[in-house]
């Protein structure tokens, strides 16, 4: 049965957890977006990754032993390796959990213990949807951990790239008529800032991430995620942009968006 969390003591966690994080986590440069109060396009830049990312924050303290299973061989941390605080808030045992706001040319990583500077057992892709929660979560300074299985390797992230995944819906419509018409742009890269900026919020200002890369075909595609929207429900939105080529550029030919759920979903995928 689904443990449910605390909004308060869930919006006391993101603030922390946000407060001290970069955009995304792992080795590789993250793709960030300027912001704009307009629908013109917006220029994409790509800035080098900061000593320490998504994984911040240590100290010791206590809680029940963890398992960690890496490459089939086992190993029992004590409660008195853990760094941090337990903390009773955070996803329920047996959670299915998704990545949100990683870029896609980063990865999250999956570490030994709670907090950046612990080794990485696993590199998890941005889109990944199966992670499975073990119910233990840490408070370190400026940031929250928790445990999960990742394809049979037990594991701490960071959980401010954590959530659930809610309903998709087709946000077309909206979308045109809150621009006043289909946008165009030269790129999918630009179409798709102009679609997400349109669902964003400007207090607090969301953060903006391309999670798929752009494609092109019969029709473009790119996925952003707009995270933060100041509910502590839903933490974002997967925003999944086609768009229709044109002469020199692409129009916008439809939006579908997918909640990304802060503290769990209904039988019917709704936020919690």
């Amino acid at each position: 049965m689904r443990r449910p969390w605390s909004g308060i003591a869930f919006l006391a966690l993101l603030s922390l957890a946000f407060a001290a994080c970069g955009s995304g986590e792992g080795s590789a440069s993250t793709t960030t977006t300027s912001l704009s109060t307009t629908t013109a396009p917006i220029a994409t830049t790509t800035v080098p990754e900061p000593p320490t990312t998504g994984d911040q924050g240590s100290t010791t303290s206590s809680e029940p032993a963890s398992t960690t299973t890496t490459n089939g061989d086992t190993s029992t941390t004590t409660s008195s390796d853990l760094p941090g605080e337990p903390i009773e808030f955070g996803p329920a045992e047996g959670d299915q959990l998704a990545v949100i706001g990683v870029a896609h040319d980063d990865v999250l990583n999956l570490r030994a213990a709670p907090g950046a500077e612990q080794g990485i057992l696993e590199e998890i892709p941005p889109l990944f949807a199966a992670l499975t929660a073990r119910g233990h979560t840490r408070q370190l300074p400026g940031s929250q951990w928790i445990e999960v299985d990742y394809q049979g390797t037990v594991g701490w992230v960071n959980l401010r790239y954590i959530g659930y995944l809610g309903d998709t819906d087709d946000v077309t419509s909206q979308v045109i008529e809150e621009l006043g018409g289909r946008p165009e742009a030269a790129t999918m890269i630009e179409l798709g800032e102009i679609v997400a900026m349109s669902l964003g919020s400007e207090d607090p200002e969301s953060d903006y991430v391309v999670s798929a890369a752009p494609t092109s075909g019969d029709l473009g595609e790119v996925t952003y995620e707009v995270i933060g929207l100041g509910d502590d429900s839903v933490r974002g939105l997967r925003v999944h942009v086609f768009g229709e080529p044109l002469d020199g550029g692409f129009s916008l030919r439809s939006v579908e968006v997918t909640a990304l759920c802060g503290r769990g979903v209904t039988d019917d995928r709704q936020c919690i």
